[in-house]
């Protein structure tokens, strides 16, 4: 067995795992969707399908108060039950494992109700918590208890109790957010009473067998939050009430410390939890960051925890367990933390997938079963879209040769993985290379075929995944030798100067920026300690919150990253990741500068006009980061001869470099290539 601690048995309770892989719990937006539960179903089956031991839910309230929106799910009476139970039936059906997660959303919620032990709001919510009184402490407590039973009515295995990332019961055991004095708040013992009592109820009323997991919130990385010492005898307290097992939670949602951004390194937060699981006798899960087997493998191995937490990596990949148990771990759809179509589509109000697998949380609407009939089709361009179309498309059925003009597969996503804190999107270009392969692709690289060569060859349907071109903004003195553009940066062609401007604040321009602006980690190589010694995270976890102060970065460039918008810079990018790059490239000393018009570039360097006032900006370089247009050179000769080809990812919408939609555009033309044709219309 090539993972012999990451599939050893596990007994909880009365309940045996196979392996100790735990799908930690995720937010679809599925469980206020109509048909959402009928979805949920054929989601959590395809996880459990492929081997997970232990699935979490999505966080469902136990009262409407916890709801995270007005509209939130909540499991509070017995009509809940019977659509639970369409989740428990399939898991089960499976062999698999299921607790439904209750998480009451506190000072969080997006609606007029939100409670809260005290009356403080959150930064990230501009509404305030109305302050919970005793009595409403303890109707919420057994709340929590008759939603657990329910539960067990429906057929979970048991219950999580959500006790981290600052929401309710967090916001009870931090004197950040509980100012109380009375027996719910005051001193720590106090504060930790919320959570015990309700693990204690829980536990009298379920029996000894049922399943009861706490997420614990290992490190709250937020001021005047919980020390490790807190931390240690709350996770006591919980295992001696009748928690099964502890699982980590680490970071609030406010906290100025990424957590599972692809800028964090893989595994960082590990140590925090074998801290815990030095502290009690029952099994602690690791969680963040861990998206490999090997990575787990050695978690366990080394006595860090007793299970691994994923959660994005089996949105990646349902089939994980059974792919690393099978010993084919290069076959596995590696989640690059990108965030992208999980965490941002779920904190925007969309529903959750994921980037390098749009299936996820679609399986009953977008469909990849065997074709109606194969078709021989041609690919050009073998970017995000185009792998994604000819690995989908030739695992159907059909036959599919792929062209890319360049020596080696992935488009942009070789620029892509150049960008620290980018560097995952390498295991994208390993996934879909080992696809291309197990499918049969036909793969013909160096080869900028032709109009005429496509139709020759008489292919069925003609695929344009060829992507995009930057665009030439107008600006004076744009041939000026100053000037570059952002491929000759990024691939090493060009070597910018100490006093660098980047025109254009979109995605790109900041990637420009942390290229040019990185520093390799100093020191032994340790990727965890650099990390925290840049964020500001405690090493010994044993401050308030495990926060230090951050460690200045020298900036080795003088570097001005502009937009013409007046708006903030980089508020197009990601709900949770934007604001990482945008401090990022703030402690390295990036100016950033919006409402600009561009003047001129000549030999003093860029002028610019800036809220009306003019100033030079004395630069070496100026990279254009100013957009992209479609390729579309083959579109009109493919028409002239009788051939409407299909255009997806860049080809088709240029914007930014949006990997996501092409992977998700690849994908479902694919799935639906051959009814395309049949109904008379092109994909577009």
């Amino acid at each position: 067995m090539s993972y012999p601690h990451l599939f050893t048995p596990l007994q909880l309770g009365g309940t045996t795992l196979p392996n100790r892989i735990l799908m930690g719990s995720m937010h679809l937006g599925l469980e206020e969707a109509p048909d959402g539960f009928e979805r949920m179903a054929a989601f959590y089956a395809e996880r459990a399908r492929g081997g997970v031991a232990l699935i979490v839910t999505g966080g469902i309230s136990p009262n409407r108060a916890g709801r995270p929106v007005r509209h939130g799910a909540v499991l509070e009476n017995e009509r809940e039950v019977t659509q639970h139970r369409l989740i428990t039936d399939a898991v089960h059906a499976e062999g698999g494992r299921i607790l439904v997660q209750l998480l009451h959303f506190g000072r969080y919620a997006a609606h007029a109700d939100l409670v809260a032990p005290s009356a403080l709001q959150a930064p990230i919510n501009p509404l305030t918590p109305r302050e919970l009184s005793g009595d409403e402490v303890e109707a919420t407590v057994e709340d929590y208890v008759r939603a657990a039973r329910l539960a067990l009515q429906a057929g979970y295995d048991g219950v999580e109790i959500m006790g981290s990332e600052g929401y309710l019961i967090n916001e009870f055991t931090a004197a950040r957010t509980n100012h109380r004095d009375d027996a719910w708040g005051g001193d720590a013992g106090r504060r930790r009473r919320f959570p015990v009592e309700i693990v204690r109820r829980t536990r009298a009323a379920l029996g000894p067998d049922a399943v009861i997991s706490y997420r614990l919130s290992v490190l709250d990385l937020v001021p005047d939050a919980s020390t490790q010492d807190e931390v240690l005898a709350l996770a006591r307290e919980v295992e001696a009430a009748g928690a099964s097992f502890l699982n980590s939670g680490i970071g609030w949602h406010e906290s100025r410390v990424p957590t599972i951004a692809m800028a964090v390194p893989r595994g960082a937060f590990a140590r925090a939890t074998a801290a815990v699981k030095a502290a009690v006798s029952v099994p602690v899960v690791a969680s963040n960051r861990i998206n490999t087997p090997e990575l787990a493998e050695q978690l366990l191995a080394d006595g860090v925890a007793d299970l691994v937490s994923l959660a994005r990596p089996l949105l990646a990949d349902p089939r994980f367990a059974a792919k690393a148990q099978a010993g084919r771990p290069e076959r596995i759809n590696t989640c690059v933390a990108c965030n992208q179509a999980c965490i941002d589509h779920a904190l925007s109000g969309r529903l959750t997938s994921c980037l390098v697998n749009p299936r996820a949380a679609h399986e009953t609407v977008l469909s990849v079963g065997p074709a109606t009939a194969s078709r021989r089709i041609a690919v050009v361009g073998a970017g995000p879209a185009g792998m994604a179309f000819a690995a989908t498309a030739a695992r159907r059925g059909h036959q599919v040769t792929l062209f890319e003009a360049a020596d080696t597969i992935g488009g942009q996503l070789n620029l892509a993985r150049r960008i620290p804190g980018k560097e995952e999107f390498a295991e994208t270009l390993r996934y879909f290379a080992g696809e291309l392969a197990e499918t049969g692709v036909q793969l013909r690289l160096g080869r900028a075929v032709t109009a005429d060569e496509l139709a020759d060859a008489g292919f069925d349907d003609v695929v344009l995944a060829t992507g995009v071109t930057p665009r030439v903004p107008q600006i004076p003195g744009l041939d000026h030798p100053s000037v570059v553009g952002y491929l000759e940066v990024l691939t090493g062609a060009v070597e910018a100067g100490p006093r660098v401007a980047v025109i254009g604040a979109g995605g790109i321009g900041f990637d420009v920026a942390e290229f040019l602006t990185h520093r390799p980690s100093p020191g032994d190589g340790d990727g965890a300690a650099d990390f925290f010694a840049r964020w500001g995270v405690d090493p010994t976890f044993r401050s308030p919150g495990a926060l230090a102060t951050p460690a200045g970065v020298a900036p080795h460039r003088t570097l001005y990253l502009l937009q013409r918008k007046a708006s903030k810079v980089g508020a197009g990018l990601g709900v949770t990741t934007g604001w990482i790059h945008r401090a990022a490239l703030q402690a390295a000393g990036v100016e950033f500068l919006s409402g600009v018009q561009y003047l001129g570039i000549d030999d003093k360097g860029l002028r610019i006009a800036e809220n009306g006032a003019e100033r030079v900006l004395a630069v070496d370089t100026v990279v254009i980061c100013a957009g992209q247009e479609p390729r579309r050179e083959l579109v009109d000769a493919l028409r002239a001869r009788g051939i409407e080809p299909h255009l997806i990812g860049g080809a088709d919408v240029a914007a930014e470099l949006d990997a996501k939609r092409a992977i998700r555009q690849g994908t479902e033309l694919a799935a639906t290539i051959e009814a395309i044709r049949e109904s008379g219309r092109v994909a577009s």
